[in-house]
């Protein structure tokens, strides 16, 4: 069932939205601190806080266990068992792979092109070989049609101009009529000569046939379309052949692909782009599935795998506020996936530089980013060359010093001067990492904290090299960067105005202040906000130490916080898969849904990553999008996720009441928190449905849509 946006029940519902919090809800509050009400109210507003919504069940656990304690050992993820969300992602090899093994194991087109020319052998292993030989094949066929196109149009190009003169060249007619009269008598000479050489031989002499339809010599291909012919014919037998591997037993499925020759296995990843993978990928073991689906889309395995694993980790792991953190400090600290050599970064920086980092010391978090391949891609460091450095000038690494900081320009270096200096991470390390946009800091602190981190690079990028300090393009000379005169050091510099930013009470003010618009409300308590800076200062950085003085302040309790957040898409999907409990064997629909509602996973291309406030997720057609994927999760038609809403509604063995499986599911999914303006609008739907002749009469999963759709989920 979809929506559009006439239905009524929609409109009052996004009427809703955009309100403050229910006011039903609100009176909702006990004055009594310890009444079981006030207590599970506390145990839904941590589990939508800290962690992305609650379970079935999660509740009452966190009630039984007691809140406090709960965010405690949340606060402390190492104390937590993750075996079984261990256990979903096991499949996902390229999760442990560092960014060399990824690209040897999934070529990009760099590495295609190097084993194309000769410049890299062809992989001796047959998996690794299955892979790279179909996208040589695909790189060779794409550079012969373009040779083709090329020849084509410049044929055509050089064909024109004859044309016209033979047209106003009154001999052209008779050197025709000689030149065929000339064939005609050569053929009488020799009986045995076919068509096709009378053929040929015109072709040679430039005469085109006009042999009447339907002649023999009409019928007859040209050499270049017979070899087309065969190819196709080829391909048709491979394509048939492709068909019939869904019936082999999984190994000797595997087997049977490696074996192919070249052109059979391009047609099996035809057949993988089809749409048919799943035929061909059942019961396959993970390493199996990866070199398949490699063979269609190497760079894909890389990223379907990172995507999944994230969604998986938010839906199932048990250490839920480190998913939220690390989720927060990866858009705190964005890259963009599909920035070049950055695909094969993305897995190694959320897992090394980000995981890690989430719950610790902000200073270790922020110099592990700045170190990381991914960020001096993404931001451009790693060609950042100083004006006066030794490569700028093309001199030795050891050449002597004209002056303290200066190099003499090389008389024999040939070319243009190698330089180029880039700001681009030195501004976003000010305005968006630390300090903010109001930080105090002036364009010429940007310039200096940019020559700071000249030859700060990577190790041969589109190999998947690691961090590297060049002397050789380090800008020589001090620098003076917000006050501080930071001497000449080489990479040490770097450090020192990291650790200057990282201690520094505008950038404690900063962070707090995001930590406080992801927790709390768009617009925190500016007092809240200042306790938070204080605690950062005193505990030198450590989040956990914050994330402490947010989660006991009165502010972070008090009733005006309660269902105050509007989810991001991301938040929203989640939290559904969460609250409906449902099984997710295959998470690439749901991330499709995300791109779909305008929040693709890694896919924040600007450097300031997604917005955590209402006004960037809230319009009418954001609401629809919601709501039809409500609908559409509960009606069991996401592919590869599986929702059980009859057990949700309580199936008791009678007939299906929707009245009682209304109010069944509003305790399940909502925990009771409906407005009477939201009840009504969900029950005097579910009526006209039963009321209709002509309509479906009402189910489980379309009162579970309508309640995951209703504003009270949509705010956390």
């Amino acid at each position: 069932m979809r929506l559009s946006p006439r239905k009524p029940v929609l409109f009052l519902l996004s009427l809703s939205l955009v309100a403050s919090v229910p006011e039903s809800i609100a009176k909702k509050k006990s004055t009594n601190p310890e009444s079981a009400v006030n207590q599970q109210r506390r145990a839904v507003h941590a589990l939508n806080r800290l962690a992305f919504g609650p379970r079935p069940g999660d509740v009452q656990q966190v009630m039984a266990m007691g809140v406090d304690r709960w965010i405690d050992l949340q606060l402390h993820p190492e104390k937590i068992s993750d075996s079984a969300l261990d256990a979903r992602l096991a499949a996902f090899r390229t999760l442990h792979m560092n960014p060399r093994q990824m690209v040897e194991e999934f070529p990009d087109g760099a590495m295609v092109r190097q084993v194309a020319d000769g410049k890299r052998p062809m992989p001796v292993d047959p998996a690794r070989r299955a892979i790279y030989q179909v996208q040589v094949e695909r790189l060779e066929a794409k550079e012969e049609e373009k040779r083709q196109q090329a020849e084509g149009a410049a044929a055509q190009s050089a064909a024109a101009p004859k044309q016209d003169v033979m047209m106003n060249d009154p001999s052209s007619a008779a050197n025709t009529a000689k030149t065929e009269a000339e064939l005609a008598a050569a053929a009488a000479a020799n009986p045995d000569a076919g068509s096709a050489s009378a053929e040929s031989s015109a072709m040679s002499a430039g005469v085109t046939s006009n042999a009447a339809p339907g002649s023999a010599s009409a019928n007859k291909t040209p050499p270049a379309e017979d070899a087309d012919a065969g190819l196709m014919e080829d391909r048709l037998y491979a394509d048939l052949d492709v068909q019939k591997l869904p019936d082999l037993a999984p190994d000797q499925r595997y087997k049977k692909i490696l074996s192919m020759p070249a052109d059979e296995q391009i047609a099996f990843a035809d057949a993988l782009r089809g749409g048919k993978g799943q035929e061909f990928l059942t019961g396959l073991d993970p390493k199996q599935k990866e070199v398949l689906l490699a063979m269609n889309n190497p760079r894909g395995v890389i990223t379907d795998e990172l995507m999944q694993a994230k969604l998986l980790r938010a839906i199932y792991s048990e250490r839920q506020l480190e998913e939220v953190m690390t989720d927060f400090w990866f858009n705190h600290f964005n890259i963009f996936i599909n920035k070049g050599a950055d695909h094969i970064f993305v897995t190694s920086y959320e897992e090394d530089v980000i995981r890690p980092h989430a719950l610790g010391r902000f200073e270790d978090l922020l110099v592990a980013s700045a170190k990381s391949p991914a960020m001096l891609f993404y931001l451009d460091n790693w060609l950042s060359i100083g004006p006066n450095s030794m490569q700028a000038l093309n001199v030795p690494l050891h050449a002597p010093r004209n002056g303290p900081y200066r190099y003499p320009p090389n008389p024999r270096a040939k070319g243009k001067r190698n330089s180029g200096l880039n700001e681009n991470y030195g501004r976003e390390l000010l305005e968006l990492h630390t300090l903010s946009v109001n930080g105090g800091y002036t364009q010429r602190d940007v310039t200096e904290v940019a020559k700071v981190f000249t030859g700060w690079t990577i190790d041969k990028p589109t190999e998947g090299g690691g961090f590297l300090f060049d002397a050789r393009k380090h800008e020589p000379g001090p620098k003076f960067v917000l006050g501080h005169r930071i001497r000449f050091k080489g990479e040490a510099e770097g450090r020192e105005v990291l650790h200057i930013l990282a201690t520094s009470p505008q950038t404690a003010h900063f962070i707090s202040l995001k930590l406080a618009e992801r927790f709390v409300s768009d617009d925190p308590p500016p007092a809240l906000v200042d306790r938070m800076a204080k605690t950062f200062l005193k505990k030198k950085g450590d989040i956990r130490e914050v994330l402490s003085t947010l989660f006991h302040s009165p502010e972070f309790w008090d009733q005006s916080a309660y269902r105050a957040k509007v989810k991001t898409p991301l938040e929203f999907v989640v939290s559904a898969a969460r609250a409906s409990g449902a099984e997710v064997e295959d998470a690439m629909p749901l991330a499709r849904q995300l791109a779909n509602m305008g929040m693709p996973l890694y896919g924040a291309q600007p450097p300031t990553g997604y917005s955590m406030n209402a006004e960037s997720w809230v319009s009418s057609s954001a609401l629809l999008n919601r709501m039809n994927f409500a609908m559409t999760l509960t009606a069991g038609r996401v592919r590869g996720v599986k929702v059980d809403t009859v057990q949700l509604a309580g199936d008791s063995g009678s007939p299906f009441d929707p009245a009682a499986a209304l109010s069944t599911m509003e305790a399940k999914l909502l925990s009771d928190d409906v407005s009477k303006q939201t009840h009504d609008s969900i029950a005097a739907q579910v009526q006209s449905q039963s009321n209709g002749v002509k309509s479906k009469p009402p189910d489980a999963s379309m009162i579970a849509g309508l309640l995951l759709g209703s504003p009270e989920f949509q705010r956390r």
